[in-house]
C-alpha cells in the first residue's frame, strides 16, 4: 500500500456516513435519501426543528434502526456487516430516554459500560468506572440507586457509563488503534445551564485530545455554534445544510429552517469568539 493509499485508508477508517438512507413508515417517511460525513476528532451536531428526522438518523448511526434504502458506514464498512460485540467496544450512545428496570446503583450502571471488555480487559479496567464519575462529576452519587436520581443527574450518569465503554482505543489490525465514537441524542435535554457546558467542554476535549468522534443532537444553536466543528441541518427529513458549524447556520438558514429571526451579538469586550446570536419571532 503506498502512501496515497494509506492516507486515504486512515480517513476512511475515521469515518461514519450514511449514503442516501431513507427511512419509511406507514403513510410517511422518516428520512428521505439522506446522506452526511461523520469524522473522528470533531463534534458534529445534528440540528433541526421538531419531527425533522434527527432522531431517526441517530437511531441509523447507532444501529437500532435499519434504513428502508441506502445505508450506513462505519470506516467504509456496511455497518450491518459488524458484529454487535465488534461495535460495542468501540461506539458507545446516549439515547434520548434511557429506562433502567431494576434498582442499580449509579456504580453499577457505569461498570455495564466496561462489559463489553470484560474478555479483554486493560489493566486499568477497574479503575475507569471511576474515572469516567468523576469526568461528568456524578461520583459523589456513586452509591445512590438511579431511579432515585434527578434527570440532570441520570443524564450525566448515563454519560459517564458512555464515556466507561470507550474509555481505551481497543488494538485494531496489526496493533492500530481503532477509532471510537460517541453518539449522543440530546444529551443537554434535562441539564441546568452549568452542566449543559461542562458536558459539552468534555466531550469536545475528548474529540480534540483523543480523536473520538462525537455526533450530538443538540437544540441549541448556540451551544452547537460554540462547541461543534461541523454540523447537519434537517429540515422534513432531508439534509438541508452540511458543513462548518459557523458557515452552515447563518441568519438565512435559521430563518428558512426554524423560522425565527437571528441577531449576530458581538462577544463581550471584541474578544474574539464563536458567533453567537439572539433569537426573535418574525412579526
Amino acid at each position: 500500500m503506498n502512501a496515497r493509499n494509506m492516507h486515504d485508508f486512515s480517513l476512511i477508517a475515521g469515518r461514519l456516513e450514511v449514503v442516501g438512507v431513507g427511512v419509511q413508515v406507514p403513510g410517511r417517511a422518516l428520512l428521505q435519501s439522506a446522506s452526511a460525513q461523520f469524522s473522528a476528532g470533531q463534534v458534529t451536531a445534528v440540528l433541526g426543528p421538531n419531527g425533522a428526522g434527527k432522531s431517526t438518523l441517530m437511531s441509523l448511526l447507532t444501529g437500532q434502526r435499519q434504513p428502508t434504502g441506502g445505508n450506513v458506514f462505519l470506516a467504509g464498512k456496511a455497518l450491518a456487516a459488524y458484529a454487535p460485540a465488534e461495535l460495542a467496544r468501540v461506539r458507545a450512545s446516549v439515547a434520548q430516554e434511557t429506562q433502567v428496570a431494576f434498582e442499580f446503583t449509579v456504580r453499577e450502571v457505569v461498570e455495564l459500560g466496561r462489559y463489553p471488555h470484560r474478555n479483554q480487559p486493560g489493566r486499568a479496567d477497574a479503575d475507569i468506572p471511576l474515572q469516567a464519575m468523576q469526568a461528568t462529576a456524578v461520583e459523589h452519587l456513586q452509591h445512590r440507586v438511579l431511579n432515585t436520581l434527578s434527570g440532570g443527574e441520570k443524564a450525566r450518569v448515563h454519560l459517564a457509563r458512555a464515556l466507561a465503554q470507550v474509555w481505551e482505543a481497543p488494538a485494531g489490525p496489526a496493533g492500530a488503534p481503532t477509532t471510537r465514537w460517541l453518539l449522543l441524542d440530546e444529551p443537554t435535554a434535562a441539564l441546568d445551564l452549568q452542566h449543559q457546558h461542562r458536558m459539552l467542554q468534555l466531550v469536545r476535549a475528548w474529540a480534540t485530545a483523543q480523536g473520538v468522534g462525537v455526533v450530538a443532537v443538540l437544540h441549541d444553536l448556540n451551544l452547537a455554534l460554540r462547541y461543534a466543528d461541523r454540523c447537519v441541518v434537517l429540515q422534513g427529513g432531508q439534509v438541508v445544510g452540511s458543513g462548518a458549524t459557523a458557515e452552515v447556520l447563518t441568519p438565512l438558514c435559521i430563518q428558512k429552517v426554524w423560522g425565527v429571526v437571528a441577531h449576530p451579538v458581538a462577544p463581550q469586550g471584541g474578544e474574539p469568539g464563536p458567533r453567537q446570536y439572539l433569537f426573535e419571532a418574525p412579526v
